[in-house]
């Protein structure tokens, strides 16, 4: 990893706060992406679907996605779950660690210490 690693998220999530924490703790530099200042880049979220696929990035049990019609949650695949996201961007699971060559989706201090190790 020759930059400083992003972490993508909303600071009110206490998930993102504590990877944040966990960074902070550790003395790791990095750059935080607020979605709600700043929004999302439908490239890089495209780019985070074909990596990762849209299962492991769209937060089914947030707030905003279990708000939705029914109708919105059925027949889900990667276009639907992608237009989704960029719409609400807090439908994106979190946070979102871009350490340059992968990303780690959600927090465990076990697999933040691997990433870093």
């Amino acid at each position: 990893m020759t930059a400083s690693p992003t972490l993508y998220g909303i600071p009110n999530c206490d998930t993102v706060k504590k990877a944040r924490t966990w960074l902070a703790g550790r003395g790791i530099d990095h750059a935080f992406h607020d979605y709600k200042k700043a929004g999302v880049n439908a490239a890089l979220v495209r780019g985070w679907v074909d990596e990762l696929g849209w299962e492991v990035l769209l937060n089914r049990s947030s707030t905003t996605f279990r708000a939705l019609p029914e109708a919105d949650k059925q027949d889900m695949d990667a276009e639907k779950a992608l237009a989704l996201m960029l719409a609400n961007p807090s439908m994106i699971k979190r946070p979102v660690l871009d350490l340059g060559d992968r990303r780690i989706v959600g927090f465990k201090p076990e697999i933040y210490n691997a990433a870093f190790s």
